[in-house]
């Protein structure tokens, strides 16, 4: 018998906060998850009280005893951190989660990320203190210490190597804007953003300009997890799990930048690990949620996951074929982490179960499969594959 999550679980409730700009959040990082929660569980249409389980990643400070005490939890029966600081652990952190459910471990678990950089320091930044320890020891001497230096190095070879154009880039940061028009909830409705606007941007550090970098948010996201036979009980259009992995290939978190496969989002192993346990190939994906930390981590990623070939890049990457509205494959259709808010990628599962529930501001016709990808070139990375009643 294949041990597998496919078809096990399905995400029963979604909720989030208003995003804000960092530092502009009114309640502190605890609140905030809590109102995400809460919004999950109305969503759903049940009773806080019911949840049994949490589950988070990178390093998420919301801790679930307490979680469970301000929600009045009867038992708190499962506690899950995905290991990584980076936004890797979005989509391994619902697969933990399922698993604990698929298994009896937990009934009702609640995938969640809060971020309040008011509260605390900004994400992105370089880390204070005079001193440096560990990989930063040998990376702080060179001026590499925010994620976008260190993560621009493994970009540019790849797209050195494949001689992949800046129009490819460019194409994911309209289509994010594009259908971040279209959503009320994000941070940048009512900013779109044109190509000679992009292309006069300032340099962040080659080869990124300010809009191939995803933005800093306050704010809280949430998804309820439940049996596959219960969920047509609850009060929306269930989202199967149809597949969830995690992790990076060899030897892909050597220091020093010392991988043997250096230009790489982290998923040639994770990708394919994916599609067999839902039964798929890149041609069933309907709709596709990326995490952006930057343009060139989502260009890697897709090319990672069969989507197209890197030769193929340069043809493929054009705005109209990432849009909602007949594209070839819709990318990030509530503007994603570049455009809608930097819900630590959180918010592109919430996305993915909207566009299955025909409820997106930018839909997909016919949506049955849609994918997520959480935190090119970091690791552990994860994916995961959600899908409407029709492919169970």
């Amino acid at each position: 018998m294949k041990r597998t999550l496919r078809g096990k679980v399905a995400i029963a409730g979604v909720g989030e906060t208003t995003y804000y700009k960092h530092g502009r959040s009114p309640a502190s990082e605890f609140e905030l998850a809590l109102q995400a929660i809460l919004a999950a569980c109305q969503d759903a249409g049940i009773d806080p009280r019911r949840l049994d389980g949490f589950a988070s990643y990178s390093n998420d400070r919301n801790d679930p005893s307490r979680l469970a005490a301000a929600l009045g939890l009867p038992a708190l029966r499962f506690s899950n951190m995905n290991w990584g600081g980076g936004g890797g652990g979005g989509s391994a952190a619902v697969g933990n989660a399922a698993a604990a459910v698929a298994c009896g471990v937990a009934d009702c678990v609640v995938v969640f990320r809060a971020l309040a950089q008011g509260q605390f320091q900004r994400f992105g930044a370089a880390p204070p203190g005079g001193s440096a320890s560990g990989e930063a020891a040998f990376n702080a001497p060179y001026g590499v210490m925010s994620p976008a230096q260190k993560y621009a190095m493994r970009a540019m070879r790849f797209l050195h190597d494949n001689r992949i154009a800046d129009s490819a880039q460019r194409a994911i940061a309209l289509a994010s804007y594009h259908h971040a028009q279209a959503n009320p909830r994000a941070v940048m409705h009512g900013r779109p953003l044109t190509a000679e606007a992009y292309d006069n941007s300032r340099w962040i550090v080659e080869p990124w300009r300010l809009f191939d970098c995803c933005q800093e948010n306050d704010g809280a996201a949430a998804l309820i997890i439940v049996p596959a036979e219960q969920a047509k009980d609850f009060r929306h259009k269930p989202a199967y799990l149809l597949g969830s992995t995690q992790g990076s290939e060899h030897r892909n978190g050597a220091r020093v930048h010392n991988a043997p496969l250096y230009g790489t989002s982290s998923f040639t192993t994770v990708a394919p690990q994916l599609y067999d346990m839902a039964g798929l190939k890149p041609a069933d994906v309907d709709v596709v949620q990326s995490y952006e930390n930057f343009t060139g981590g989502v260009l890697m990623s897709l090319v990672e996951h069969g989507f197209f070939t890197a030769e193929e890049a340069n043809d493929f990457l054009t705005p109209e074929n990432l849009m909602a509205s007949g594209g070839k494959l819709p990318l990030n259709t509530s503007g994603g982490n570049l455009a809608e808010c930097y819900m630590h990628g959180l918010e592109l599962q919430v996305e993915a179960v909207r566009q299955l529930r025909g409820q997106s501001t930018s839909q997909v016709p016919d949506a049955d499969v849609s994918m997520v990808i959480s935190g090119p070139m970091v690791t552990p990375v994860s994916s995961m594959i959600l899908g409407s009643e029709a492919t169970l």
